[in-house]
C-alpha cells in the first residue's frame, strides 16, 4: 500500500509554484530588447532594432565607428519620387535622433519628433542634382548632447 505524501491540491499547488519559477527563471535570462526603428515606404514597413545600442547610455569612443559601418540586415525599395518616412520609438525621441547616410552625418541638429518623412530622390543624388549609386545605407542615430547612444541602419534600393 502507498501513501500519498500530498493532497490532490497540494500537488496542484507544487505544480503551479514549480511552473512559475521555471518562468520567471526563464525571463530573467533574456535581455531587454532595443527600442525598434521603422523605415517605411508606400505600404512597405521594415523595422529593425539596433545594430548598437548601452541602454541608453553613451557607446564607446572606441565603438563608434565600427557602429556606423556596418552593413544593414533590412532592406527597401526606394523610387525616385517615393516619400521615405522614418519613425523610431517615443524614447529615441525624446534623447534625438539624426540622419547619417554612407556613415557621414547628413544633418546638424537632432530631430526630436517620433516620425518624419523625406523625398527618395533625396538618397540617390549628389550635392550637385547628379544621380548617384543605387544602393544607399541610412542609419538612424539617437543621440544625448554629443555623444551618441544608439545606432539603426537600413538599406535604400533605388527602383526604377
Amino acid at each position: 500500500m502507498t501513501v500519498a505524501f500530498f493532497s490532490g491540491k497540494g500537488r496542484r499547488i507544487g505544480v503551479a509554484l514549480g511552473a512559475v519559477s521555471a518562468g520567471l527563471l526563464v525571463l530573467s535570462a533574456c535581455d531587454k530588447p532595443t527600442p525598434l526603428a521603422t523605415v517605411t515606404v508606400g505600404d512597405n514597413s521594415v523595422s529593425t532594432e539596433a545594430a548598437c545600442y548601452n541602454d541608453g547610455k553613451a557607446l564607446k569612443e572606441s565603438e563608434i565607428e565600427g557602429c556606423l559601418n556596418k552593413k544593414a540586415d533590412k532592406t527597401v525599395e526606394v523610387a525616385m519620387d517615393d516619400k521615405v518616412r522614418f519613425g523610431v520609438d517615443p524614447e529615441i525621441a525624446d534623447h534625438g535622433w539624426t540622419l547619417f547616410i554612407n556613415g557621414q552625418q547628413a544633418e546638424q541638429e537632432p530631430y526630436k519628433k517620433t516620425y518624419r518623412s523625406i523625398p527618395g530622390s533625396a538618397f540617390f543624388a549628389s550635392q550637385t542634382g547628379e544621380a548617384t549609386a543605387d544602393k544607399t545605407q541610412v542609419s538612424i542615430v539617437e543621440t544625448q548632447g554629443q555623444q551618441l547612444t544608439g545606432v539603426w541602419h537600413f538599406q535604400l534600393e533605388k527602383t526604377s
